[in-house]
């Protein structure tokens, strides 16, 4: 199982209590359209990103007043934290993005398992470790990138498979 595995809840971990676990992706999601409303530099921006996060209802409203209706919204799953971040980087471009590690390996988990083939097939029986992150995710290989370089890729916005394999050291 990959090393992201051993912080998620209901893992093989020492047992503790996790009657708390949730699959509301709520917070995580408030905090990616937080980090949009920082770099949208106008409110067509903001529209555009709403649109691609699948957040298009919210249109014409400030990303601060989205950021709080998701907080004390309904439950939102993992494709909307997915949708939001992919949005998020289209938003940034070139811009950097200090995207938490928890955040960008759980999207970057659930990215990775519903790649198109030929995507998995580039980076099949690899690892990717995120340096920047502290996370990685696959057997094989390991493809060192950042969590950035990693998530263009496993987000399709980006054909430049990540990092470059090692093998085990001699």
């Amino acid at each position: 199982m990959s090393d992201l595995s051993r912080h998620l809840p209901l893992s093989n971990r020492e047992r503790t209590d996790e009657s708390a676990v949730t699959g509301d992706w709520r917070v995580a999601l408030a905090d990616v359209v937080a980090l949009a409303a920082g770099l949208a530099r106008s409110q067509d921006d903001a529209d555009r990103f709403l649109a691609e996060a699948g957040l298009g209802s919210s249109a014409g409203i400030p990303l601060t007043e989205v950021v709080a209706e998701i907080r004390g919204g309904r439950r939102r799953r993992i494709r909307s934290l997915v949708d939001a971040t992919r949005a998020l980087l289209v938003l940034a471009g070139d811009r950097p993005v200090a995207l938490p590690p928890t955040l960008s390996g759980a999207v970057a988990l659930y990215a990775v398992t519903r790649m198109p083939f030929e995507r998995r097939a580039a980076v099949a029986g690899s690892t990717f470790s995120a340096d920047d992150a502290g996370w990685a995710l696959g057997r094989g290989p390991v493809r060192t990138a950042t969590a950035r370089d990693i998530l263009n890729f496993v987000l399709g916005l980006s054909d430049t498979v990540p990092g470059t394999p090692r093998g085990p050291k001699l």
